[in-house]
């Protein structure tokens, strides 16, 4: 008997109302013809160390743009809109590259990395994206995608008929999103081709689909796969997610021992840092996780001790792809499905994670990421061989309630059956794979492209652009992101003059072990 109708119940409207989510989107700035930016951070969207909305990952060409959290999915989007809208009224004519498989790449010392000003903070962000360009190779970290953020509110977890509150729901959460994430991979991958730019030098099995495209003819996400964010060092960690004690030692530990490899690195060559520290992981962003329990931080607090000392606030969502049929990259029904299945993720029984778990969730990851469209492709639940749309139908099938619940909770305001309307278009795509967005950039990129990976993602690029630049922009938006950018500005300052340390002292004092550790 599932325990979702009961455990569902318990939420009740008032608290189903109370959910919050939030987005990151990372996107390139390419040039008009597709080519990365090699222009600096643009002076009018601030500084990116402290400008709350518009900063930068790995690249000075990443833009990275954040919303605030939000109880209904339009106001989310709304907010993720305006951003959209002030970022390209500041970058003159380079476009957002639309896609999360990254546009024509220069050669790998090209790619420019993230700046940050001349504080120790800031050299810290910059030395740790050093790090990553030698442990990992610059390309790699041009990739894209949507961070989605979800919360429930705090009185949640004492009408849920458990114990351990918050911690031991998100962490329950977390075991069931690693097992059926692979779902996500499937209606939601939209990277099924790249160009040859991204995997130049390296062995990489994909066919060739047109003089400017690699591809597999069945992919839903590359991004996902063996291809995009992967560590082989980090593989050998396998983290738990039975509980925040077991998840905060297995990543403390790779914080702070020394890894053979990375020592040879170095951490400087003469007065050049060439990476924060020399262990498995510089800092806990390095680890790469599709989801993450996290809490918000105070000004220099290390994350892990922020987790330590108050617990998980809310679990971020790592693996969407930027949807290159959205202006904004994801939609409001891909926003409402992700909220559905993640609550059924909560609301089902979530036994504990096995390192052999981890490993057959890695496998069957790596197949869907691969495979995902082929026809009657089969994997492993439990030890057991079943198709993916037997096995994606009983979990879409377990969701019914839940929509149905968010639909009663949200009404009219947010469209009515809008959750159930979502609901229906993933198990209906689990009978045409054609309907997924991996299965629909092809069929666009042969029909108008002649498969052309970078000619497709350019041209809607533009397209994009220029929806958004036709939206009205109220003044008031206008003078707000106006505000913030000169505000950050300020604020970058005072952090810079108020530095006292050299950065040698900060970067020890900041990686010391009791900093991982709570008060």
């Amino acid at each position: 008997m599932s325990p979702i109708p009961d455990r569902l119940r318990s939420l009740g409207p008032m608290l189903l109302r109370g959910i919050r989510r939030g987005i990151e989107k990372e996107s390139l700035r390419v040039q008009p013809d597709g080519r990365l930016a090699a222009t600096p951070h643009p002076a009018a969207l601030g500084s990116a160390l402290t400008h709350p909305r518009i900063t930068t990952d790995f690249s000075e060409a990443q833009l990275e743009l954040i919303t605030g959290t939000h109880a209904s999915v339009e106001a989310c989007l709304e907010e993720l809109t305006h951003i959209h809208q002030a970022v390209y009224r500041a970058i003159g004519d380079e476009v957002l590259w639309c896609a999360s498989m990254p546009c024509r790449l220069p050669e790998e010392h090209a790619i420019p990395i993230g700046r940050y000003g001349s504080s120790n903070l800031g050299r810290a962000k910059t030395v740790y994206r050093i790090g990553l360009a030698h442990r990992y190779g610059r390309r790699m970290q041009t990739i894209s995608g949507i961070h989605y953020n979800f919360s429930l509110p705090e009185d949640a977890w004492d009408a849920l008929p458990w114990s351990g509150g918050a911690n031991a729901g998100y962490f329950a959460l977390m075991r069931n999103f690693r097992r059926h994430a692979w779902l996500l991979f499937y209606l939601f991958g939209a990277s099924p081709a790249v160009c040859p730019s991204f995997v130049a030098g390296r062995q990489h099995g994909l066919a060739p689909l047109a003089p400017d495209t690699l591809y597999l003819p069945h992919a839903t996400s590359l991004r996902m796969g063996r291809l995009g964010y992967q560590s082989e060092a980090q593989s050998s960690l396998a983290v738990s997610c039975n509980s925040l004690e077991s998840y905060a030692g297995s990543l403390h530990d790779a914080l702070l021992v020394p890894y053979p490899p990375y020592q040879e690195i170095g951490i400087c060559e003469g007065d050049d840092y060439r990476q924060l520290s020399a262990s498995l992981l510089q800092i806990e962003n390095e680890f790469y996780s599709m989801i993450r329990p996290k809490r918000v931080i105070r000004r220099g607090e290390r994350p892990l001790h922020a987790l330590r000392e108050r617990g998980v606030e809310y679990v971020e969502v790592r693996l969407m792809d930027l949807d290159p049929f959205s202006p904004v990259g994801i939609t409001a029904p891909t926003m409402r499905l992700l909220d559905v299945f993640l609550l059924h993720c909560l609301l089902s029984e979530s036994p504990p994670d096995t390192p052999a778990e981890i490993a057959a969730i890695a496998h069957t990851q790596e197949r869907v990421a691969a495979r995902g469209r082929e026809p009657e492709l089969r994997l492993q639940r439990n030890g057991r061989d079943v198709s993916l749309t037997e096995w994606g139908g009983q979990v879409l099938a377990e969701c019914g309630p839940i929509a149905e619940a968010m639909d009663r909770a949200v009404g009219a305001a947010q469209g009515g059956r809008a959750y159930h309307d979502a609901l229906a278009r993933g198990a209906a795509a689990l009978g045409d794979p054609a309907a997924v967005p991996s299965a629909r950039m092809l069929e666009e990129m042969a029909r108008d492209h002649r498969n052309s990976y970078t000619n497709f993602v350019l041209a809607r690029s533009h397209a994009h652009r220029a929806a958004l630049l036709g939206l009205p922009y109220p003044a008031e938006i206008e003078a707000r992101y106006a505000q913030l950018a000169q505000r950050s500005v300020e604020d970058r300052r005072k952090i810079e003059a108020a530095d006292t340390l050299p950065f040698e002292e900060f970067r020890r004092a900041y990686l010391a072990p009791e900093t991982l550790n709570p008060g």
